[in-house]
């Protein structure tokens, strides 16, 4: 089974695409379905048609929405804040507004052509990101013609009750699973059922929160606000003091840190590629 896919902000830190405007350079693009090694993401943003399930489905980057969560910022004071990580920040910013554009007239090209019955569109943020972009919101609620499921993550839970509602239509926050954090006690994944009529049925499944949410430890890490330096990506400039502090971390001194090869987590450090 292929797993669809769009790039999430860690994702594009690192990535050559957010300098470049040649997309052959974004390493995570890949159009071969078949090739189950790698996720199935054929562009930024893109739709597959599947008319043997009755549905079609729109894969949209939106990471320069990635501030969403402040309801008080305008569409013109959205940015990809991550951009501070990569190599070219002015660049990455002019691309992921470009990218975020075309993700909504795709959105809204495939709302109005396609004769699917259902539209099931994701992408990394959930719906409450997007008060900024009243009409995505309203098409998304938008039944007259399809049905449509929106699915989000970014923030680290399984629920529809932190998310804007898009009534008629249904949408899910799926983020939930631990890894960085946890945002609620709804730790699991969704699953959407499709019936002999292609009507959608969604529904969680959820554990124990704390097998994806262990209670934190004491820091083996010196200095305030240092017990993230495990996850240090050796390029943030506020980690330079933690690094100053900590020098059996993963990173070497600044300026210029790079990483040593070394990954650390939770109380302790192995090697390996970081």
């Amino acid at each position: 089974v292929p797993w669809y896919s769009v790039y999430g902000n860690h994702d594009l830190q690192h990535d050559p695409c957010t300098c470049s405007d040649d997309r052959a350079d974004c390493a995570q693009i890949n159009g071969n379905l078949t090739d189950l090694d790698y996720f199935y993401m054929p562009d930024l943003s893109w739709f597959k048609e599947h008319p043997e399930l009755g549905l079609e489905v729109v894969a949209l980057e939106l990471n320069h929405f990635m501030l969403g969560w402040d309801h008080s910022k305008t569409r013109d004071q959205q940015e990809f804040e991550d951009c501070q990580y990569t190599a070219c920040a002015s660049k990455c910013q002019e691309n992921t507004k470009a990218w975020a554009d075309e993700a909504f007239k795709l959105f809204h090209k495939r709302a109005t052509e396609s004769t699917a019955k259902n539209l099931v569109v994701f992408s990394h943020y959930p719906t409450d990101y997007f008060s900024s972009v009243p009409e995505f919101v309203a098409g998304l609620s938008d039944a007259s013609k399809h049905h449509i499921l929106y699915l989000g993550g970014h923030r680290h839970n399984v629920d529809q009750s932190s998310t804007t509602s898009t009534h008629p239509n249904n949408n899910w926050l799926v983020g939930g699973g631990g890894g960085w954090s946890c945002d609620g006690d709804s730790q699991g994944f969704l699953v959407v059922e499709i019936g002999s009529n292609f009507e959608l049925t969604t529904y969680p499944v959820t554990v124990d929160k704390n097998i994806c949410c262990q209670p934190p430890g004491p820091s083996p890490w010196k200095g305030q606000g240092c017990a993230w330096l495990g996850c240090d990506n050796c390029i943030d400039p506020k980690m330079c003091e933690c690094r100053s502090l900590n020098p059996d971390g993963p990173c070497t001194q600044c300026p210029n840190s790079t990483a040593k090869g070394r990954i650390c987590s939770g109380t302790s450090c192995s090697d390996g590629h970081f």
